[in-house]
């Protein structure tokens, strides 16, 4: 039996998503000036972003996550993001995942670094998983699976022959012992088709969905699941991103119907259940001739789970004015994304900064995440 540990998800919104329609600084009297015909109307109005705290909203294609945040269960970091200037997506993202911005020498990941520092009293393959063709970066450095699909796990054979292959298999992993217990794991996390969310719960029908149900359905299957990682891409709105709807839009709805999901699916387990997104950066406060948005700097994180400092928005706003803006027009950052995903380490996973994050030291807490 694998031990309750926590668990930490962490989803990465590959291409740079705009964090200022994410999560709409309304009450920033610069905001509908400077964002011009992609802004989110004001809380109210048909379409508008969905209040949170009088200064920010969400935006309307969010509203799968309005009980999340109602319960207290999802907070929001605005204005976050990684201090190196970079608009290049492959050094931004490969910065973030490495986490180590200060040594460049460094080429294992933060979750890596975490995972091979840390101990585990569960004897699993699946302790650490990421879905996708290859494996996450941050992962690089720990004992870490990458999984394209359980599915692929799953023994073929003949109809006629495979139940009896199943038993053969029941057999051989009878007993105890390291190949044993994680021959009996596998078997235990074989049959995704058979899979039945909790509640009702519906994933969207896209890989980002499907990698969501699939890390609810290693949690419930007990094989000692402590990290897992998913991406959802697409997130690079050069041209006609839309406001209230569009290709952004889509995203988000996708997005939070896979995080609201997640967090139904997983009712029984948000005590110890965290979930943080990120993206490699912001984009530009204004919008480009194309109606889209370029490479920005600033953005937002969101944490959801038991554990979460939910229903509030952490982080000192810079402003939108264009004297307060960073570089060639980007929403400046005021927290190092690293104190997020430290607080997250550190507090619920036990995990050492000095280890994890080397080379950096964190500005005073933001108390994103409450310590067991």
């Amino acid at each position: 039996m694998a031990s309750a540990r926590d668990i930490l998800i962490v989803v990465f919104l590959r291409g740079g998503a705009d964090g200022l329609n994410m999560i709409v600084p309304h009450g920033d009297a610069h905001y509908a000036s400077q964002r011009g015909e992609l802004a989110i109307d004001p809380p109210g109005k048909t379409g508008g972003a969905r209040d949170l705290d009088g200064f920010f909203g969400m935006h309307p294609a969010l509203d799968p996550l309005n009980a999340v945040w109602d319960a207290h269960q999802l907070a929001v970091v605005h204005a976050v993001g990684s201090p190196d200037p970079t608009h290049s997506h492959f050094d931004a993202m490969d910065l973030m995942e490495r986490a180590a911005i200060e040594d460049r020498a460094v080429t294992t990941g933060w979750l890596g670094r975490y995972l091979a520092a840390t101990a585990s009293p569960n004897d699993t393959p699946f302790r650490a998983v990421g879905f996708g063709a290859l494996l996450q970066a941050s992962l690089r450095g720990g004992m870490a699976t990458a999984i394209t699909s359980l599915e692929s796990f799953v023994l073929r054979a003949n109809a006629l022959e495979l139940p009896r292959i199943k038993a053969a298999h029941g057999q051989v992993y009878q007993g105890s012992g390291v190949l044993i217990g994680a021959g009996q794991q596998t078997l235990r996390a074989l049959n995704p088709a058979g899979y039945r969310p909790t509640d009702g719960a519906t994933y969207p029908a896209t890989p980002y969905g499907d990698a969501l149900r699939q890390i609810a359905m290693l949690i419930k299957a007990n094989v000692g699941l402590e990290v897992a990682c998913a991406d959802i891409g697409d997130w690079d709105t050069h041209v006609s991103q839309g406001g209230a709807e569009g290709e952004m839009a889509a995203n988000l709805r996708e997005l939070s119907e896979g995080l609201r999901a997640l967090y139904t699916d997983l009712s029984a387990y948000l005590a110890r259940l965290t979930v943080v997104t990120m993206s490699e950066f912001g984009r530009r406060v204004a919008p480009n001739g194309g109606g889209g948005t370029d490479h920005g700097h600033g953005n937002v994180m969101l944490v959801m789970g038991g554990a979460a400092a939910g229903g509030r928005v952490h982080g000192a706003w810079p402003g939108l004015a264009r004297e307060q803006l960073y570089g060639p027009g980007d929403l400046a950052i005021t927290t190092d994304y690293r104190s997020v995903l430290g607080e997250i380490t550190a507090r619920r996973l036990g995990g050492d900064m000095a280890t994890v994050f080397p080379g950096y030291i964190s500005a005073a807490a933001l108390e994103i995440v409450h310590g067991k």
